[in-house]
């Protein structure tokens, strides 16, 4: 595969990354199938050992997403700024701390967006509690079963080429 269709899966993996964030969109749906595309491009051993833990991955995460509480994050007053700084902390804490960076990067990101819009350190860590109820766990569990899977394939295309 050429470095120009690695980086358009790398695209589609982003913006499934970013669908996470946003309801209504499929976006573990779209990392798989960055995930599916790479794999039937480049038929190897890897190639399909990724394909196949990028499925159990999203199906464990479906699974698990059953067993929370549903989404009602609007109704909690979580905004777009939020959604963006969660998953942008979740992003660098998994790559700073591969893996178990992810939750505190996650959490911190909320923080970090409600200590700015309502300025006080009590009002912010009740905001956080209140968006981890209302549905964060689920867009949690979510994000880092695609975070896992992203990585899994930059390791792969890394180590395969």
């Amino acid at each position: 595969m050429g470095a120009w269709e690695l980086l358009l899966v790398g695209v589609v993996m982003l913006l499934g990354l970013c669908g996470v964030l946003v309801p209504g969109v499929p976006g573990s749906w779209l990392v798989w199938a960055g995930t599916a595309w790479w794999a039937l491009q480049d038929p190897n051993g890897l190639a399909w050992g990724v394909l196949v833990g990028a499925t159990l991955v999203l199906l464990l995460s479906q699974a698990v997403r059953w067993q929370l509480p549903p989404r009602r994050l609007r109704e909690s007053g979580a905004t777009h700024r939020m959604a963006a700084y969660a998953g942008g902390g979740a992003l660098v804490g998994f790559c700073l701390v591969p893996v178990l960076g992810a939750l505190p990067g996650f959490v911190g990101g909320i923080y970090l967006a409600e200590r700015i819009r309502l300025g006080g350190r009590g009002e912010a860590m009740t905001a956080v509690r209140t968006a981890l109820r209302a549905g964060g766990w689920s867009v949690f569990v979510e994000l880092f079963a695609c975070l896992l899977i992203v990585g899994a394939w930059v390791g792969a295309a890394v180590w395969g080429s």
